[in-house]
């Protein structure tokens, strides 16, 4: 991959990241709501509208990666942004890690590295 495929895919890995992150975040003020209310609450919360911004910004840089890449080396090597989501929901909502996810993550990474780096 060339160096601006590889700074397109860091963009989406990061912003793949942030924008789950706020969006989580952004819903566990919101619960505790009905439906209607949840929605209501949701939708106020400027993490929520942070999100949206970050999803939008994400679909520009993963086109960009996308057409740079075949497809099938493209997909593949954004399947590394499970890892971000991973660590972040660890780090920002202290959620558990299995060692049965560190190992498959790992995997994931490890494919994501052949996949960019050794293609032809």
């Amino acid at each position: 991959m060339t160096l601006t495929a590889w700074l397109l895919l860091a963009a989406v890995l990061v912003l793949d990241t942030v924008s789950h992150l706020l969006l989580k975040a952004a819903s566990l003020r919101a619960e505790g709501q009905s439906q209607i209310d949840f929605l209501r609450a949701l939708t106020a919360q400027p993490l929520f509208w942070i999100a949206i911004t970050c999803f939008v910004a994400l679909l520009i840089s993963w086109v960009g990666f996308i057409s740079l890449v075949p497809l099938s080396q493209g997909v593949m090597a954004g399947s590394i942004t499970i890892v971000g989501v991973m660590i972040g929901g660890r780090l920002a909502f202290g959620e558990r890690l299995t060692g049965a996810r560190v190992l498959a993550v790992g995997l994931i990474s490890l494919g994501v590295l052949m996949v960019g780096v050794f293609a032809a």
